[in-house]
């Protein structure tokens, strides 16, 4: 998992960006910075890549210094959000949509080859946290009544064996099992003998 100085960079550098992002048609947003050392290059810049490095931050609770920090860094980011409130639901909502076809694509190709991909899952489930946290963001965007979302997690809840918290203690106190419960366990390679020949219903 990355670091508290790699998220802070990124809420930073998206904070001062952000404006400019909400205004344009670009779904991702060339960021221009570099990650600090031994770390992995800074993704674009999006509303959910910005809400999941906040929500780390904000893990580290406990580190009066971190503490600050993120917080100020969680206001800013807010106090930008609710002055282009219109502009933040429209590209959440686009943002939202395109995860949540991401995310079906990766369980279908799981369904169709679970030795192949499971392997995958803790890097992907990314994408359910990403709808979580767009959900959260955005009071247009209605996770209870999205079909297809209820569907994947029924499938996921039929086979994810469950286990620890799958990205490291760091972060685990802002993502609380009830809410990301989908964190806290992995796919086996084998699909369970009640769904060999299931013929899945979440639709193409």
């Amino acid at each position: 998992m990355p670091t508290f100085e790699y998220d802070r960079g990124y809420v930073e550098r998206g904070i001062e960006l952000l404006e400019s992002y909400l205004l344009a048609d670009a779904a991702y947003w060339p960021m221009d910075i570099k990650s600090p050392s031994g770390e992995p290059p800074y993704p674009m810049l999006t509303l959910e890549g910005l809400l999941l490095s906040r929500q780390r931050l904000l893990a580290y609770w406990g580190y009066p210094t971190d503490e600050s920090r993120a917080m100020k860094l969680s206001l800013a980011l807010d106090n930008i959000k609710n002055h282009w409130k219109v502009a933040w639901e429209n590209k959440s909502a686009r943002a939202y949509k395109t995860r949540l076809t991401m995310w079906r694509n990766y369980l279908e190709e799981y369904w169709g080859s679970p030795e192949s991909h499971a392997d995958r899952y803790a890097y992907e489930v990314r994408l359910r946290v990403f709808l979580t946290l767009l959900s959260n963001s955005n009071r247009m965007v209605d996770p209870s009544k999205d079909g297809l979302l209820t569907r994947l997690d029924g499938f996921l809840k039929s086979v994810l064996k469950p286990g620890i918290f799958i990205w490291g203690d760091d972060t685990k106190a802002g993502f609380p099992l009830e809410d990301y419960w989908y964190l806290y366990g992995n796919l086996p390679a084998l699909l369970p003998e009640h769904l060999t020949g299931f013929d899945h219903a979440w639709g193409v």
